[in-house]
């Protein structure tokens, strides 16, 4: 039997560049970076003071009062994004297509800053001062949930997990849910609100973010020989994942079809990818297959690109070892220079810039990209948008404990 084809028919993001596609997009093909001073709460201890914050945004502008006061901010995002993204979309969840609807979002982190601040509540004014909510603020598939009940959806409600993969491996998942025919539509990305002392200071115990205080939007400098590190932040990305005759059925615009989804463990270490990225140029070539492509076919790649000197390297490693000669002419951008890195939202987010990247025919840059890494000879599209028709495309994701997904988007045989 034909596998079922999946398609990308809405899309919702709120990321540090702007609340909502249009206004997230305008900023990154303009190579205008989100980060900035910590705002969330007071940064004056830290050794990093800066990230990329979601500004202006007010969750009663989606959430009834009384249900914002319940829920954690990346639960809030997921929510403010799946509005979006079906609306977006045109859907209408009924009663009688409720069952073949599915919900897919993840988090790397969940309800972080919920658990700060009761932990210190209960600390300072006793236990019996804890929420009844509190629990229900942390726990990550609470996203998925709220989105469930707002939307009447019936179908498979869950969450991944995978660190800076969970909302690609959300993807992927959603894809093949479609594919076996368990369901029709999934709601699937991820959101992440990790901007807290805790978050911030446990992430740069590890020397993992970068210390440029005094420049924060140049701090997020993927491939630039002078990068010292990542820069935290937060966010949300939900896709309409559709099948394709359910699709055409209802008269629905197509964006894009999803066609490739490869997935890998490294196996070697907690927090370094392997040698030569071994583990992602499996999961590159697995989506390759998956998608009956040949690396020449992929015309852009929006890369994990975190601005960490290993990471950066060996991506870049991996890449060119999987696409070999045609790497030479792959043009390969890291917007994460202008987002900072969303973690748990980073790969629905960079799938939504993917797409945008297809259908809009404009490639969005790497900026502070000022003095390139001599080991990466790759065009990383440096500080400056390139008007460029792709027909498709890839998205990398990696995360802590070896995880590796890839993504491949592709326009409609009809408009290549």
């Amino acid at each position: 039997m034909e596998q079922r084809r999946v398609v990308v028919t809405g899309m919702g993001l709120i990321s540090p560049c702007g609340i909502g596609v249009e206004k997230s997009w305008d900023a990154l093909v303009n190579g205008k970076s989100g980060v900035g001073p910590i705002t969330l709460f007071d940064a004056s201890a830290l050794d990093c003071r800066f990230a990329g914050e979601v500004k202006g945004f007010n969750p009663e502008d989606y959430i009834e009062r009384r249900e914002v006061r319940r829920m954690d901010r990346f639960a809030q995002f997921a929510v403010a994004a799946s509005d979006m993204a079906l609306e977006d979309s045109g859907l209408v969840i009924t009663e009688e297509n409720a069952e073949r609807v599915a919900a897919v979002i993840g988090s790397g982190i969940g309800g972080l800053s919920s658990l700060e601040e009761t932990h210190r509540k209960a600390l300072e004014k006793g236990p019996d001062r804890i929420s009844s909510f509190f629990i229900l603020q942390m726990i990550i598939n609470m996203a998925p949930g709220y989105i469930s009940m707002r939307h009447g959806i019936k179908g498979p409600s869950w969450s991944t997990n995978s660190a800076c993969s969970t909302s690609a491996h959300a993807i992927g998942e959603a894809l093949r849910g479609i594919q076996r025919g368990e369901f029709d539509v999934a709601l699937a990305g991820g959101a992440e609100a990790p901007i807290s002392m805790l978050g911030v200071g446990g992430f740069a115990a590890m020397k993992a973010l970068s210390n440029r205080n005094d420049a924060p939007q140049a701090a997020s400098r993927p491939f630039d020989k002078d990068r010292d590190g990542f820069v935290l932040a937060e966010g949300a990305a939900i896709l309409v994942l559709e099948e394709y005759e359910h699709a055409r059925a209802r008269g629905a615009r197509i964006l894009a079809e999803l066609t490739g989804y490869g997935a890998s463990s490294d196996a070697y270490h907690v927090t370094s990818p392997a040698p030569g990225h071994e583990g992602a140029q499996r999961a590159m070539k697995a989506s390759l297959k998956n998608a009956r492509l040949n690396p020449a076919d992929i015309g852009y790649l929006n890369a994990h690109g975190t601005s960490t000197d290993i990471g950066d390297l060996l991506e870049m490693e991996g890449i060119a070892k999987v696409f070999g000669d045609a790497a030479k002419t792959l043009a390969i951008s890291s917007t994460k220079s202008m987002t900072g890195h969303m973690n748990g939202a980073a790969g629905a987010a960079e799938a939504v810039i993917s797409i945008l990247a297809l259908t809009r025919g404009v490639l969005p840059p790497t900026i502070n990209l000022e003095n390139q890494d001599p080991r990466i000879p790759l065009d990383c599209v440096p500080n400056t948008a390139r008007e460029t028709r792709v027909d498709a495309v890839m998205s990398n994701s990696f995360g802590f404990g070896g995880t590796n997904v890839a993504l491949i988007f592709q326009r409609l045989p009809e408009t290549r």
